[in-house]
Parts: structure tokens; sequence; C-alpha cells
């Protein structure tokens, strides 16, 4: 049986990939730009195909089996003296679980895009771009050796580029996409140097080859500790955790399917699938599993405080989304390698679901976002309102909701993470009730109390296409707690045990305290919070921190100042200077090449007698 689906593995992430050639390709047999329809057709049929091989792959031969395998090697793509890489793809349940995720929830914001963006100039552009970002994470996640999956790494990192940019036009879009490629490149860069070094150190970027040798090192070898850091930066980088998780908020420039596509489904999360993949190498090192744990637990605290003050509703998402993937960090950091990857999964359920409701809720009040001018909106977009309260409840971890079985299977790791009571444990915690409050905050503002501004020009601009991604998301973001992935036979870890009762209790607790206090304060779209000006904290809370203004003064002004100097010439002069003295130099000796042949003769005699008269002295 694995040997008949073998060859088609490759065609999970080539159907997107020809999906987005031919999208390329085909104004080169039209005059005009081709119909919406046939754009749409190529665009959201590729990936359709895609998930239809997965699912397929999926039900025949991983559904019964934890320890499933799947691998095929295309051809040999590097040999140069010892570094002998292979295009190979590998895919046991991890794998798997990641193309779930990334052709099934890729595959509804395709269909959902096809009817947000009708009437688009870029429409072709954009399922251009949507289907290469898909293509590039398929290869990220099915790569059997480091250098592929890093080839795909940059893949998602282009695309991201090229779709938060998308309407090119408005210069804000052009810098937040330019903020995040080079921002995204800091971790990048980490993790190219973890890449060598690891290379140097075991002569292989295979993937399960390093596995095998990290874990009969010595604990915290030195070098593996080094080579797991830098792996984190490039994954710190690439999932939007402190200290670079300043170009995610701004990434809400592109299209609202765009923010769903890389918040839920793709970019983001692939610093975490990276960790886990890697997972033996970072287990070898307790410093680098302490760093991964610390660097979770303090995003996820700080973006949940952002989250709360924001007043555009795609940044109230976009920091949730930060939070959230501090969460999975947390989880990773404390050795719940399945609560994570189960989160990672869940997450995609809601988030997708919430940003779609969020396009929804935009189209219909024609492109408005800021909170304060909706209000009332559950009785003008009754459909998009069930949509975004199923959303805010998994996000909340609400019993019974997919979010609550993931979140609840990190909270009781990190309750047994140091015996007990513990700080990251506590941070878990605070931020469930931090997420309870924040979620809420944000439906009731935008859909309870009184009628905003932009509420009296409403009109749902839901359609059939929108609505069938939607309804889809929301059962599985009810339900999908109960599509636990058999993830026992990929990683190593010790069942989780049975924590005291009031643990559980307090887990369910914190988020039902944060939907009360949500409650009391906005369920009339009026807060004192919103009425008076904002504190000096509530200020920091709503510039992320003011990691933007730091790095502005200690990075980006020196530049420009930089910049300011040589514009006027005073760098430049240097090199003016140099070339003005190799001209006249030039011109005194070409004078010497006058034609004359007085000249020459004088010349060569006041040479000769410079001559003679050296070897006298000398």
């Amino acid at each position: 049986m694995q040997d008949f689906f073998a060859p088609f593995l490759a065609w999970i992430p080539l159907l997107p990939l020809l999906g987005f050639v031919v999208l390329i390709a085909l104004p080169l047999f039209h005059r005009r730009e081709p119909p919406e329809a046939v754009s749409a057709v190529v665009g959201v049929g590729s990936v359709c195909l895609s998930a239809l091989l997965t699912l397929l792959i999926m039900w025949t031969l991983f559904l019964n089996n934890p320890s499933a395998v799947l691998q095929v090697s295309l051809w040999q793509w590097l040999k140069v003296g010892a570094l002998q890489l292979g295009f190979d793809f590998y895919l046991d349940w991890l794998g798997m679980a990641m193309l779930l995720v990334v052709t099934g929830v890729g595959f509804l914001i395709h269909l959902y895009s096809a009817g947000y963006m009708h009437g688009d100039d870029g429409y072709r552009r954009y399922f251009a771009y949507l289907n290469l970002f898909v293509g590039a994470m398929l290869i990220l996640v099915m790569a059997d050796n480091l250098l592929l999956l890093y080839l795909g790494w940059e893949g998602v990192g282009l695309c991201s580029y090229l779709l938060i940019g998308f309407w090119y036009r408005n210069p804000a879009n052009g810098d937040a996409a330019r903020k995040a490629f080079i921002v995204t490149r800091i971790g990048d860069t980490a993790m190219l140097l973890g890449l060598i070094l690891l290379f140097t150190q075991f002569g292989t970027l295979s993937i399960r080859a390093l596995n095998t040798a990290a874990a009969s090192v010595p604990a915290n070898n030195l070098t593996v500790t080094l080579a797991a850091l830098l792996l984190l930066g490039g994954a710190v980088g690439k999932s939007a955790q402190l200290p670079l998780q300043t170009w995610l908020p701004d990434a809400m420039a592109g299209p609202t399917p765009v923010s769903a596509l890389i918040h839920a489904a793709t970019m983001v999360t692939a610093g975490v699938y990276l960790i886990a993949r890697m997972h033996p190498l970072f287990n070898a090192s307790e410093t680098a599993m302490s760093a991964v744990g610390i660097v979770g637990a303090l995003t996820l605290l700080l973006a949940g405080f952002s989250a709360m003050v924001q007043s555009d509703i795609k940044r109230v998402l976009a920091y949730s989304t930060i939070s959230q993937i501090g969460y999975m960090f947390l989880a990773l950091g404390v050795g719940a390698w399945t609560g994570a990857i189960f989160h990672l999964m869940t997450h995609a359920f809601f988030k997708a679901l919430l940003f779609l409701s969020a396009g929804s809720v935009i189209l219909s009040l024609h492109h408005e976002q800021s909170l304060f001018s909706m209000g009332g909106l559950r009785r003008k977009l009754p459909f998009t309102f069930g949509c975004f309260a199923i959303g805010c409840a998994s996000l909340a971890a609400l019993p019974f909701t997919a979010g609550f079985y993931s979140k609840d299977q990190i909270l009781l790791k990190a309750w047994e993470y140091q015996g007990g009571f513990n700080g990251i444990w506590f941070t878990g915690i605070l931020g469930a009730l931090i997420t309870g409050f924040y979620s809420f905050r944000l439906l009731f503002l935008v859909f309870f109390g009184n009628d905003g501004p932009a509420s009296a020009r409403c009109k749902d601009a839901n359609n059939g296409v929108m609505t069938l991604p939607l309804s889809v998301l929301a059962v599985l973001a009810l339900f999908g707690g109960l599509l636990t992935p058999p993830l026992q036979r990929v990683f190593t870890q010790a069942p989780a045990g049975h924590a005291p009762l009031w643990v559980e209790g307090v887990a369910i607790a914190a988020p039902i305290l944060g939907l009360t206090l949500a409650w009391l304060l906005f369920r009339h779209n009026t807060s004192p919070m919103e009425s008076r000006n904002k504190s000096a904290l509530e200020k920091l809370w709503f510039s992320g921190w003011g990691f933007d203004w730091l790095y502005h003064r200690l990075l980006v002004q020196p530049l420009t100042s930089l910049a300011r100097i040589n514009r006027n010439d005073i760098l430049n002069s240097i090199y003016n200077g140099t070339a003005f003295i190799c001209r006249q130099l030039h011109n005194l000796l070409s004078t010497s090449q006058n034609g004359l042949i007085r000249g020459y003769i004088a010349s060569f005699t006041c040479g000769a007698i410079i001559f003679l008269a050296l070897l006298v002295v000398l």
C-alpha cells in the first residue's frame, strides 16, 4: 500500500504549484485578463485536488495506523562534497496533521476568497500568489531534509511579502510588506546559521539522521544547544514571537482571507512545526527547552494584553494569533509536543473562522474596521454573528469547544512541568483569563449594543461561496476537539498524569471569568475604558509594548541618518575625490604624448641623465 501511494505524494504540493504556473501564464493566451471564473476554478480547484489527495492518503494508509510512514525520493538535488541531498519527501502523522490543516483550511480560505475578492483588479494575481503560498508551505511540511524545508520556508516568506502588499498602490501596504519581509529575514538568517552548524557538526542535513544523532549526544552539549537556539531564532521570526513579533499586526494590510491563511493555516505555524519536527534536538538541551517555554510564556501575556485594547477588528485577531502561538511555544517548552500540535490544529479552525467572519463584517460595512464604528450587528448579520460567536467561544477555550480540549492538554502538562504550581502554568492560566476577556470584548463591541456609525449602512455581503467555508469552519471550531491526531508514535513523551481536580477547575474558570468581565464592561457597547483617555499603560499595550518605537530608534533612525548624510555627498566625496585625482594625473601624463619629436627627445635625454645620476650616487 505504501509503495502504491508513494508516487502520489509529490502531487500534493505540485498541484497548487501547477495552479500558480497556469494562473501566471494565462495572460499569454488572452489579450485581456481572463474571466474571474477561470482564475477561481484554477486557483481553488488545484488546492481542492491537493486536499482530496491528502484525505485519500490519510483515510487509506494513516487512519488506523499511528506508525504509518510514507516517503519518496524524486531526484538527486545537491551533491557538493560531503553535502548530498535529494529532493525527498517524508510523511508521518505529524506531517499528515499539518497537511490536513494546510490543504483543508487552505482550500476553505481559497473558496471564501472566490467570493470575497469578486471585482478586484488583481483577481488572477491574487490566486496565483495564494497557490504559490500553499505550495511552498506543503514543501516545508513534507521536506525530508532541512535544506528543502528551508526552501519552503523562504517560499512562504516571499509569498507573505507579495500578499501583504497585494494592494500595493497604497504606500502603507508596501511598508507593511517590507516590514514583514525584513523582520522575518532576521530569524531566517539565524536559522541558516543553525543549519550550517548542524552540517558542520553531524555531516548531514537529513532531519531523521540529525534527530537520531542528537538523541545520542551528551545532555546539554554546547554545539547542540547553540544549534537549537539558532533554529529557535528562525521559529521566533516566522511565528512572530518575542522579540520579532512586530511584523504580524501590520500584516493586516493584506486582504482579510490572506490574514486567515497566514495566521491560521500556514506561515505562523511553521515555527511550531519546525521545533516539533526537531524535538529530539531540543530535548537534548535543557537550555533550549527553557528558552522555548519562556519565549512562549512572555509572548502569550504581552500579546494578550495588547489584544485587550485594540480598536481595529483585524488587529485584535492579529495580537490574538501572536498570543495563541505563544501557547504553542509554551507547550513545546514543557514537552507537551502532542498538545502543541493539537492546539495548532484547533487554532487553525477557530482563527480561520474568526478572520473570515471578520472579513464578512468588513465587507458588509464597506471596509470599515474600527470596532467603535460597529455595534448591534447581530440583528443585521445573524449568520456571521453565529459564526463569530462560535469562533470566540473556541478561542476562549470554553468547555466542549475545540479550543478547550487542546488548551486543556497544554495547561495540564504545564502543571506537571515542575511537579505542581509553577510560573509557566500560572502564565497559561492568566493567559486563558485574558483570552476570554478580549475574545468577548470583541464580540460584544461588534455585535451587541446600539448601532454604530457604520452599522447604519450595513448590507450583508455574504454569498453562497462565502457561506459554505464559514459553515464548515464553525462545525470544526465546535467539534474539532474530537479529531485528536494520533502522535504517540511520533513523539516520545510520558503520558499526562492526573492533576488535582481544582487545577482542572481553575483552567475552566479562567476564561469564564474573562467572559464575565467582558460582559459587565462591554455588553452595551460602551465602557469607561473607551469613553475616557487611555492611561499610560493602556497606550503602552495599544502600541504593542513600544517595540516598534524602540526598534525605530535603535535601528531605523541610525540607518536613515546615514542615508541623509550620504545624500549630501559627504561620504561620496571620498570616492569622487579619488576619481578627480586620478583624472588629473591622467591629464598630466597625457601631455607627454603630444606627437612632437623634440619633446620625446627631451624626455628621453632627461630620463637618461636621471638614470646615470642614480647609478653614480648609488
